[in-house]
């Protein structure tokens, strides 16, 4: 029996521009390109959705929808910056990642020592993780396959948890509605509804023939689905490339001498982190970000193999030297090399051929 987490940040480039400008928050919000430029929305806040506002929608519809709506344009570079992070804190409790986008991903936890071997206990603690760390909500779903973490997943949004324990997973089925289903289109789901399939309860009526014969291959997947089976393993490299801490501040630091005793302190808690990887990583790089008050962000890196404190203390002073305001937000983090994709999978030795002992 699997134990998957499913992932899913809540309107994840709008609530990265919430969190550093938060003259933002509360207020009707999307991410995408200029109206009078024939631009498309990215993704919205729930703000915005509530006027009828979506993703991929044209912008000039948008503000038609919402006049008080403000668009911003992307940062895809910090978007990944933070997916990266976001993943850092995954990796702490699984190997077996999944990612299916910047902003969500699969993780199998059957096997992890983390939180008592609780998938429940270790959603909870990256959720919070990645708004006390990141800034950011995250929702998740726990469940035994990936088909019901999906789904959990969006069922309690934004900031939502949802556990589907095993002993659950007929009943939780049952009542599903066949739109939730994973390529259960709008023409499908017509078709669906014409022969009277609302729910799962209604697809079990029928057999796997007769599926398969209305909706061709698609319908072997809608007989296993309907019975809450998902066989898919969790497939990912699970390689990582950084690991970082960062802090946002109540007050802004004004001088160096502030910077470097904050310093100290995430430098410590890099360490911790750095503890937990195994011997396949190997460091490549250090680096600093800050954040300063008009929430623009610069870093500094430099190649390392140690990630000794001086070196962090000499990029922070760069730092300094090329804009000395106070900053908001202050991190620290490392490259890694992962060793085992360098080097390859080991090779087994070939067998030594059979010897024939009458011929010896």
């Amino acid at each position: 029996m699997r134990k998957i987490i499913h992932c899913d940040c809540d309107c994840f480039y709008a609530s990265v521009e919430m969190r550093d400008d938060p003259n933002l928050r509360g207020r009707p919000l999307a991410v995408g390109g200029a109206s009078d430029r024939r631009g498309v929305i990215s993704t919205c806040n729930y703000e915005a959705r509530s006027y009828g506002v979506r993703s991929a929608m044209p912008s000039a519809q948008a503000k038609k929808l919402c006049p008080d709506l403000i668009v911003v344009p992307g940062n895809m570079k910090k978007y990944r910056e933070i997916s990266g992070q976001i993943r850092d804190i995954f990796l702490d409790y699984s190997d077996a990642i999944e990612p299916l986008s910047l902003d969500e991903a699969f993780l199998d936890v059957t096997g992890s020592g983390h939180c008592q071997g609780s998938a429940t206990l270790i959603a909870e603690e990256i959720r919070r993780r990645v708004r006390e760390e990141l800034g950011i909500t995250i929702s998740a779903g726990v469940a035994p396959n990936k088909f019901l973490a999906k789904i959990a997943s969006d069922w309690r949004k934004p900031d939502g948890l949802t556990v589907i324990v095993p002993d659950a997973v007929d009943q939780f089925v049952l009542r599903l509605p066949v739109n939730k289903i994973h390529g259960v289109g709008r023409v499908t789901a017509e078709k669906m509804l014409r022969r009277g399939i609302r729910t799962c309860a209604d697809l079990r009526g029928y057999s796997q023939v007769e599926l398969t014969r209305d909706f061709g291959k698609f319908g072997q997947r809608l007989y296993e689905l309907c019975r809450g089976i998902d066989e898919r393993p969790v497939s990912g490299d699970g390689a990582r490339k950084s690991v970082s801490v960062e802090h946002t501040f109540s007050e802004d630091l004004p001088t160096l001498e502030d910077w470097q005793e904050q310093l100290t302190g995430l430098y410590m808690r890099l360490l911790e982190r750095l503890d937990n990887l195994d011997e396949r990583y190997q460091i490549s790089g250090a680096s600093v970000k800050v954040k300063y008050g008009d929430f623009s962000t610069a870093t500094q890196e430099r190649a390392s193999h140690a990630a000794r404190i001086s070196e962090f203390k000499h990029l922070l002073q760069q730092s300094w030297d090329r804009r000395p305001e106070p900053i908001r937000l202050l991190g620290v983090g490392v490259k890694l090399k992962d060793l085992r994709a360098e080097f390859g999978p080991e090779q087994l030795p070939l067998p030594l051929p059979a010897v024939n002992s009458l011929s010896a």
